[in-house]
């Protein structure tokens, strides 16, 4: 097995220790596809899946088999061991932030954004590069945005959503509009309306990432923990026999 990263040591669990798993058995149970112990978001939803707390080699197999023969599986989160035979293709080292004192307020130029804005949405994302966002990404939670000129220029929303968190995620600017602040007023008016359902905020960055933390710091966040940004690859014969199981 691969060892990608530390794992969090503590004796309880926690539901940000796997938020993919809090969020798909719990408020976000309604998008999950599942495989045995695996589940994950529909493919145009979210990249995110989640894995139980201890894989076992069964749990490999059904994420093999829910993926497909030679698939790229994203594991974000996950600081586990991976199987020698499934390739690692991409690992990049996250941390995890929590809402710790953040002066969470609406925002009177925010508007929310909806299905009808996924093309500029997806337009401002593939300019800007926050992170994944998909054609449906938007169905996960509240997005809001600011115009320009009547053009979406900054914006920030909801994804993950373990039982008493929102991650809140996508949060990006035009390069034309950095600099004005519209990323951390867009943050902590998304952290106002997750307050008011009486969730707690947080969030995930890369770690080399340094002016994006350095701003979450400074609007009340703090480090949690470190975490693993990973996609591997399904080895072609693990895939193939699991196929061949029934699975009951």
């Amino acid at each position: 097995m691969s060892v990608i990263g530390p794992r969090p040591h503590t004796d309880v669990p926690h539901v940000l220790d796997n938020p993919a798993l809090a969020s798909l058995t719990g408020p976000h149970a309604r998008f999950a596809e599942r495989h045995g112990r695996v589940l994950r978001y529909p493919l145009d939803v979210s990249p995110w899946l989640a894995l139980p707390d201890e894989p076992e080699a069964r749990d490999w197999a059904d994420l093999a088999a829910l993926a497909g023969p030679g698939a790229e599986v994203p594991l974000n989160g996950y600081c586990g061991e991976v199987p020698e035979d499934w390739e690692i293709t991409f690992h990049m080292g996250g941390v995890q932030l929590v809402d710790d004192g953040l002066a969470a307020a609406p925002d009177a130029e925010a508007v929310r954004l909806g299905p009808a804005d996924v093309p500029e949405m997806l337009d401002l994302v593939g300019r800007t590069r926050p992170g994944p966002f998909l054609p449906r990404t938007v169905e996960l939670g509240t997005y809001l945005g600011i115009r320009r000129g009547g053009a979406l220029v900054a914006m920030a929303g909801e994804r993950l959503r373990p039982p008493g968190w929102t991650e809140i995620s996508a949060v990006c600017t035009d390069p034309a509009f950095r600099g004005q602040g519209l990323a951390g007023r867009l943050i902590l008016a998304v952290a106002h309306g997750i307050r008011e359902r009486g969730e707690t905020p947080f969030l995930h960055t890369s770690a080399r990432n340094t002016n994006a933390i350095r701003l979450y710091e400074s609007l009340g966040f703090r480090l949690r923990r470190t975490t693993s940004f990973l996609t591997a690859r399904v080895p072609e014969r693990l895939a193939d026999e699991r196929e061949a199981v029934p699975v009951g």
